[in-house]
């Protein structure tokens, strides 16, 4: 599995046991839980990003949204215009912190077959993501 950087490699990520923080990118696209799948289709398709940090009305991460699934979404049968982003996160998980080794994010995203992963601080604002290169 390779991961996406998206910034120079500082001197300590040749440690034997690289750290998420080490390959992550920066905060990227974030959005509150209330807005609505078409507008983050919307922003994700004019940022050309593959997926969206969510976060509630205090900025506590919540979870982590992909293009796939909100297109998903918004061509199944049940969809309205009023579909929020809160209402189609369901799994709140899993996170990463910046001190998660890259070997235990590579098995957190394998397992659950994630293409990316929210990285968050110790008091759960979000600090970026952990993606998968293309």
């Amino acid at each position: 599995m390779t991961l996406v950087q998206m910034q120079p490699r500082p001197a300590h990520a040749y440690l034997v046991h690289p750290t998420v923080d080490d390959a992550m990118e920066a905060a990227g696209l974030q959005a509150c839980d209330d807005m609505t799948v078409e507008v983050a289709l919307a922003v994700m398709a004019g940022a050309r990003a593959d997926h969206l940090l969510v976060c509630d009305e205090n900025g506590l991460c919540t979870g982590l949204v992909t293009r796939a699934q909100l297109t998903t979404v918004r061509d199944g049968v049940a969809y309205t215009d009023r579909a929020r982003l809160r209402d189609v996160l369901g799994d709140r998980g899993p996170f990463a912190s910046p001190m998660t080794t890259m070997a235990e994010a590579d098995h957190a995203m394998r397992y659950r077959r994630l293409t990316a992963l929210p990285v968050v601080d110790e008091q759960g604002g979000a600090l970026g993501a952990l993606a998968l290169s293309r």
